[in-house]
């Protein structure tokens, strides 16, 4: 038996005579005792039949088995909650999915520390389950290895491009509009999505996965792999000899998510167009870790000075497999080096700049080298104003030239499902701004996305005649003219609760800002007579998490210090 086993946690837990309860409890499942003398790795699985992102993790958990046993590990594998932000969409479903994200973290922490596993492997894809799992890893601090299931394929062209599931959401507008048949929308509905895997666009789901890779969580050139690639499950198991390598040399989660891998990460995340949700959570994976030097303001310099190289649907006609063709994460983290940290540590137990030495130039269709980018600013952008006084997000790499600065009269709704009503209905007019409002992380609950209304808005040709301004987020594949994140949101008595139907707002991205044109004085008596609404919530998960999540510029994290 080699000395490092000794010193193992789950020997503490299994070693005979003491452990006599516990190794019996292990061999009614048919663990042997040669199982039970190797280190426990925890396999963390999503899967389930709900994501079409996780639907392909059964198989991909069978190859980073293979990969444990590979190398002298024994892999024990459980569950974790996964829910798909897809099918949430546009519902009360989605006061559900950000919160989510924590009880995952919670989730994993509690089943690797409640078994005292020697590492763990974490298998996820999609939006709040890959933050989830990296929060756990930040918290645990133990040898820890990310494994994604990968992007799925493109789907029929529609509009231009190959189409995806949010071509549906378009297409509903095109529908209500008169533009589209009844026969076409069905024929979409059956082609947009031909494989399972994360959604084929840069959403939030392929953006984390990126950023883990980034990051260092994942091994390199892995996140982007297509879900049905024979390259996946090669990785897989590449993975699962990997971790039981990061526990033999002793290399535990912070080695890699501290400062240097997070602000790596985030670079990597403005530099590709990434989902504003990318300001969620980050800052919940650093608070996790202990990075207390990374907040908004952080990632606000980080943003503005990592130009925008590579770029890809909804920015471009090009989806996440042809990222992933022309050089994926890799590729781009070369043109990169010169603002990132090159001795971060990745979990291939060496540093970024050795690991990018031989990575060749990516295609240069959709990655640009820092000398020729898509363009100097960022793909995110946070923006202040008596309108966002802490801050609000938006993604300017996603935003067509002529409306980074757009003015117009608010239209205001107290809850998403009205605003969508009335796009639908032909309500919302060109040259408005659609306040939503309320659906921040404690208004919400849960600061659902607002990915329906700016389709909608799109279907029906309006998406560069109008603006949509939230203290709820939107999701990754979101184009038109958008601010999320508005801080402080609603609920907590920001400006945002007080805007009228008529009033002007003025979104200017160029310089940051996101202005109400009210007098303060007016802003001032309007304040003074809001009233809190009742929580929508009295009972159950959601209005725990009402009274406990954090605004939207602290990363909507459930804070757990001891006072």
């Amino acid at each position: 038996m080699e000395p490092w086993v000794d010193a193992l946690r789950s020997r503490r837990v299994l070693e005979w005579p003491h452990g006599s309860v516990q190794r019996s409890l292990y061999k009614s499942m048919g663990y042997s005792d040669y199982d039970l003398q190797r280190p426990l790795i925890g396999i963390a699985n999503s899967w389930n039949r709900v994501v079409p992102g996780h639907y392909n993790l059964g198989l991909v958990s069978e190859y980073v088995k293979q990969g444990i046993f590979q190398a002298g590990g024994t892999p024990v594998e459980f569950g974790v909650i996964a829910g798909c932000d897809g099918i949430a969409q546009a519902h009360a479903g989605m006061h559900c999915i950000l919160p989510t994200r924590d009880l995952i973290a919670h989730d994993v922490e509690m089943m690797v520390q409640a078994h005292q596993f020697d590492g763990v492997v974490l298998l996820g894809s999609c939006d709040k389950i890959v933050p989830g799992l990296l929060m756990a890893a930040a918290r645990l601090d133990l040898p820890a290895i990310l494994v994604v299931g990968g992007p799925m394929e493109g789907g029929c062209p529609f509009d231009g491009r190959a189409s995806d599931i949010t071509s549906l959401t378009e297409g509903l507008g095109m529908f209500a509009a008169g533009k589209l048949d009844e026969p076409a929308l069905r024929k979409l509905e059956d082609q947009v999505a031909p494989t399972c895997g994360s959604c084929s666009f840069l959403g939030t789901a392929n953006t984390m996965c990126c950023v883990a890779e980034a990051m260092g969580m994942c091994l390199p050139g892995s996140a982007t792999i297509p879900a049905t690639h024979a390259a996946r499950l090669r990785a897989a198991q590449a993975s699962g000899r990997q971790i039981v390598e990061l526990v033999r040399q002793g290399i535990t989660a912070r080695r890699i998510i501290n400062r240097k891998g997070i602000e790596n990460a985030f670079r990597l995340g403005a530099a590709i167009g990434g989902s504003t949700n990318l300001a969620l959570h980050i800052p919940a994976i650093a608070y996790e870790a202990e990075c207390s030097e990374i907040d908004i303001d952080a990632l606000e310099q980080l943003a503005s000075t990592t130009p925008h190289i590579a770029k890809m649907n909804p920015a471009a006609v090009y989806n996440v497999p042809d990222f992933h063709a022309a050089g994926g994460v890799p590729a781009t983290m070369k043109e990169l080096l010169p603002l990132i940290h090159p001795d971060a540590m990745s979990v291939t137990g060496g540093f970024l700049g050795h690991i990018l030495q031989d990575v060749p130039e990516g295609d240069r269709r959709i990655i640009r080298p820092l000398s020729d980018p898509w363009s100097a600013a960022g793909g995110l952008a946070v923006l202040r104003g008596n309108l966002a006084p802490r801050t609000a997000v938006t993604k300017p790499a996603a935003i067509a030239a002529e409306q980074l600065i757009f003015s117009g009269l608010a239209r205001c709704f107290d809850r998403e499902e009205a605003a969508i009503q009335a796009v639908m209905d032909g309500v919302v007019c060109e040259g408005e701004v659609v306040v939503i409002r309320y659906e921040g992380p404690k208004g919400g609950p849960g600061m659902r996305e607002m990915y329906t209304t700016m389709k909608l808005l799109y279907g029906r040709g309006l998406a560069l005649k109008t603006a949509v301004v939230t203290d709820g987020r939107f999701s990754g594949t979101n184009n038109g003219c958008f601010v999320g994140h508005v801080s402080p949101e609603a609920a907590e008595g920001g400006p945002i609760a007080i805007v009228r139907d008529g009033d002007r707002i003025t979104i200017d991205i160029p310089n940051r800002r996101l202005s109400l044109d009210v007098s303060d004085e007016e802003i001032r008596s309007r304040l003074a007579e809001w009233k809190r609404p009742a929580p929508k919530f009295k009972r159950g998960y959601l209005a725990l998490y009402a009274r406990l999540a954090e605004s939207a510029d602290k990363g909507a994290i459930l804070r757990h210090e001891a006072e």
